[in-house]
């Protein structure tokens, strides 16, 4: 579960596909839909780093 208490690394540099709100922050930023988010989450694992790479963003 995602502690909202820890706004630093690395809580930061992971993305919770459970919780809605990280998952619309991360979609946009990436610039991509919550679906594409997910899948991107799916084959590489939740480190914000791998799955920008993975986007190509």
């Amino acid at each position: 579960m995602d502690d909202k208490n820890k706004v630093g690394s690395p809580d930061k540099d992971l993305i919770n596909t459970h919780e809605n709100y990280e998952v619309e922050y991360w979609a946009k930023k990436f610039g991509v839909t919550p679906e594409e988010l997910k899948s991107a989450v799916k084959v590489v694992g939740n480190s914000a780093k791998a799955v920008q790479k993975h986007l190509g963003k």
